[in-house]
């Protein structure tokens, strides 16, 4: 390219608005006011009971949806092109996070795992985090390593190697969903950039026969697998849990019990408004709430793979893997919880995105949809920029 061409491609890019993709930020603000309206209705009464404000666990989701907005927003604002240029460092502060809260006294023990950092007051889930920045390195291997991907094993080895390593980490937290989540996203990523199909096959078996090993060595994962099957075997034991989400979903019917007329969440549901609000939005909107939020995901994903490929006719391959990736993340994460919800998958400790109590996947589920539209604003500047190339400009 000529130096007049790119100083004119420069020149054009600085007169152009920012492209926000109204689709993306329709879907996604949609999702988060379902949330709001679901913690709300579902927390009132634990609310109530442990911190005399029936509003608590609304007003924190909140407080904190607005600064996920705020860094979704400063997200807007970065070139994509640095998250490729410092994906080793981000990659390293990734598996930093991992290992630091494995240490006693740094990371906090909830509920039998250790998976938060305490932060002053507040607490963080690393894996979050951590995961969104091993799979953005992932999205930069494919890039540069894309002959290597195409013709060997081995060239797709490098990268299982150190999700495997990252995997393993999760494990020991343990987190079994997050894990789940990681594999096959980075997976569906290398399958994408180019990967060969019977590599991915093997791979695919592989993981799954090792997880599937994890699972029943260990009594903690075996016990949550027995009762996924048999429920009501302990139904006020192991199994109350699954049980009470089992009942909210058959209360709800085709339209439900009515907002905020739920009685599985007055203290029967166990975790009401973080892993379990599903239960809550389909015993309380029935058939009709559920088949809803399951549409707003399916657009999501569905917006998240079309803004990848338009990535990929500009040119930004980078930015394809990428927006791909984050549709694959929130969409494997979404028919996770919902499984777990209505007992066709087993517990996992992971939020139904957006929509979920949780400040850590809030605020990085936010920031990521920041880089989502930052992808999208690149992709109409490149086809833009293509358009008003100069007259006689080869391309």
């Amino acid at each position: 390219m000529s130096a007049t061409t790119m100083m004119y491609g420069m020149r054009a890019r600085e007169r152009m608005p920012y492209a926000w993709d109204p689709v993306t930020v329709g879907i996604c603000a949609a999702l988060f006011l379902v949330g709001l309206i679901m913690v709300t209705s579902a927390s009132m009464s634990i609310a109530g009971r442990d911190y005399g404000n029936p509003f608590y666990f609304l007003v924190r989701q909140f407080v904190y949806g607005f600064l996920g907005i705020g860094f979704a927003w400063l997200v807007t604002r970065v070139p994509t092109r640095l998250w490729d240029r410092y994906a080793l460092f981000f990659l390293m502060c990734g598996m930093a996070l991992l290992l630091v809260v494995l240490i006693p006294g740094i990371g906090a023990r909830v509920n039998g795992s250790r998976r938060w950092m305490r932060i002053g007051p507040a607490s963080f889930q690393v894996s979050e985090l951590a995961r969104v920045l091993i799979v953005n390195w992932v999205c930069g291997y494919c890039v540069r390593k894309r002959a290597e991907l195409e013709e060997s094993l081995v060239g797709v080895l490098k990268p299982i190697g150190l999700i495997g390593f990252a995997s393993l980490l999760l494990l020991l937290e343990p987190d079994f969903g997050a894990t789940t989540v990681l594999f096959v996203t980075g997976l569906a990523v290398l399958f994408v950039a180019g990967t060969r199909l019977r590599y991915v096959i093997l791979l695919l078996v592989a993981g799954t026969a090792a997880l599937g090993v994890l699972a029943v060595t260990s009594a903690y994962r075996l016990k949550r697998l027995t009762v996924f099957l048999h429920p009501w075997n302990h139904p006020f034991n192991s199994g109350f849990q699954l049980t009470q989400s089992l009942i909210a979903f058959g209360r709800g019917s085709w339209f439900g019990v009515g907002l905020g007329n739920s009685v599985q969440k007055l203290f029967y549901l166990p975790e009401a408004h973080t892993d379990f609000v599903f239960a809550v939005l389909a015993e309380e909107l029935g058939l009709v709430g559920v088949i809803g939020v399951i549409a707003l995901f399916v657009a999501l994903v569905w917006r998240s793979i079309g803004i990848s490929r338009m990535a990929a006719r500009a040119g930004l391959h980078y930015q394809s893997y990428l927006a791909l990736a984050f549709g694959v993340w929130i969409g494997l994460q979404a028919i996770i919880n919902m499984g777990v919800n209505m007992g066709v998958l087993p517990t996992k400790g992971l939020t139904l995105p957006l929509i979920s109590y949780g400040r850590s996947s809030l605020l990085v589920t936010l920031a990521w949809i920041g880089v989502l539209l930052r992808i999208y604003h690149e992709t109409q500047c490149a086809s833009r920029a293509a358009v008003m190339r100069p007259p006689g400009d080869p391309r």
